[in-house]
């Protein structure tokens, strides 16, 4: 499990730490780590770090003060250092006499020519976007050389992802500690690059947002024993489709089929697409253990909504389903209940602006699932599942951007239905699905077709079970 954290929970844990340890010790460790990482990047590069010209955008506070001591670890390696400060009067001290003992030194302004540039302006503390002064070096980094972001990229949130104006965009981010959630979150996460975590030493409680890996994912997935039989493993219903839409029947189906249940019962218009396609499809009302309702519904059939809502089971909905949620009826149920929406819907659901949403997804997702009291996966560029309760905040790392396409939330709908008739909780359904048809997606790479991604999910299932 790969776990983030606050900046409020950060600063706890660093400020016990330090209260520990001699004066200084903390930031020597992350200046190591960095600097390690730098080293490690030109070397594959250019294959030495001797002579590599390296420029440090040097921030105020104690980022600047990592960025500093390890370019001070690189110039003793050889390497030709420049710091071109943000506020030439606010450097760290300490980290500036390093530097220039190593054979570094200070400059007003970036030279035109480097081979890494490593960004030390703001650390996990800045919000509301860069100052002009940070923003004028950002904009000067030269065109196609690598930027190493200290801690997190300038300009990100680091609580959020949100990012407010003008940001460093990094090939690699090495932070310090433990990851913190606008690493993982977009659009924060499109700026960070590949992750580099460096052990510092902190003892840290439970983690505001987490990210399954594969044996996550396979120790939650429900497999069939001996005994097993269609029943036992769970029977998903699908109610979907219409006259006008019915390939979401189609697709939803397809998704179910492949998500471990051992029955799929389809109820709904488009019964004789779905039988084309799928002849295991069981068809009409019966008894099952989750129901998918939404896609392709098409208007007007609220009602049917909320006649499975009104069940003591397990309920998915999605798409068309999500018009006119009452949140008291939802608040109410006992049974698990899991919420689809893209950012559209979301928004609606809030009653506030799309791009609200999806600028703030974190706090967005969490807003949905305590006004509704239901586990929330929202869909999008990084799909987040969260439950009412407080619980961590799930983020999906896989996927990929050609599954921005017509039918692939219909597949997933059906996906995680599946899990949930196979015994899993809302959250875990809805993450084990996202992530599953993630690796789906990578499998098929693009363009895709939403068919190819259920195709792909019995491959994607062994994948995370037998890694």
């Amino acid at each position: 499990m790969r776990t983030a954290y606050s900046v409020e929970t950060v600063r706890a844990a660093e400020r016990e730490l330090m209260a520990r340890l001699p004066e200084g010790a903390l930031m020597q460790r992350a200046a190591a780590g960095l600097a390690a990482v730098c080293a490690g990047l030109l070397r594959r590069r250019r294959g030495r770090v001797y002579g590599a010209r390296v420029v440090l955008l040097v921030g105020p506070g104690d980022n600047g003060g990592d960025a500093l001591y390890a370019g001070a670890r690189l110039a003793r390696r050889g390497a030709a250092v420049t710091a071109v400060p943000m506020d030439p009067e606010r450097m760290h001290a300490g980290g500036l006499a390093a530097l220039r003992a190593a054979g570094g030194r200070a400059a007003g302004t970036l030279p035109q020519r480097a081979d890494l540039v490593v960004d030390g302006l703001l650390g996990i503390g800045g919000r509301g976007g860069l100052r002009p002064a940070a923003a004028a070096l950002v904009e000067r980094i030269p065109p196609g050389v690598p930027v190493v972001a200290v801690d997190l990229p300038s300009g990100v949130d680091a609580d959020t992802g949100e990012v407010a104006g003008p940001a460093v965009t990094a090939e690699v981010t090495v932070t310090f500690g433990a990851y913190k959630p606008g690493l993982l979150i977009d659009p924060g996460a499109s700026r960070a690059g590949a992750l580099r975590l460096v052990d510092i030493g902190l003892e840290l409680p439970e983690p505001e947002v987490e990210a399954l890996q594969h044996a996550d994912v396979a120790g939650l997935l429900p497999e069939p024993t001996a005994s097993s039989d269609k029943y036992r493993r769970g029977v998903v219903g699908i109610v979907a489709g219409s006259a006008q839409y019915p390939g979401a029947a189609v697709l939803a189906v397809a998704g179910a089929l492949r998500g471990g249940a051992g029955a799929v019962r389809y109820v709904g218009p488009a019964a004789d697409s779905v039988l084309a396609r799928h002849p295991e499809t069981l068809i009409g009302p019966g008894r099952v253990q989750a129901w998918v309702i939404g896609p392709g519904l098409g208007e007007g059939r609220a009602g049917e909504v909320a006649d499975l809502l009104a069940q003591d089971t397990a309920v998915l909905v999605d798409a068309d389903g999500l018009r006119g949620l009452d949140p008291a009826v939802l608040r109410a149920r006992t049974a698990p209940t899991l919420l689809t929406p893209h950012a559209g819907e979301a928004a609606a659901l809030l009653g506030v602006s799309r791009e609200s949403v999806e600028a703030g997804r974190l706090a967005a997702v969490r807003r949905l699932a305590e006004r509704y009291g239901a586990a929330v996966l929202l869909k999008g560029s990084t799909t987040l599942v969260a439950s009412a309760g407080g619980r961590p905040v799930r983020v999906n790392p896989t996927g990929t951007p050609w599954l921005a396409t017509a039918g692939s939330g219909d597949v997933l709908s059906g996906l995680a239905g599946s899990l949930l008739a196979g015994g899993l909780s809302g959250a875990d359904a809805g993450a084990v699905g996202a992530y599953l048809h993630g690796l789906a997606a990578r499998r098929t790479g693009g363009p895709l077709l939403a068919q190819q991604v259920a195709e792909a999910l019995p491959a994607a299932w062994r994948d995370a079970t037998h890694p």
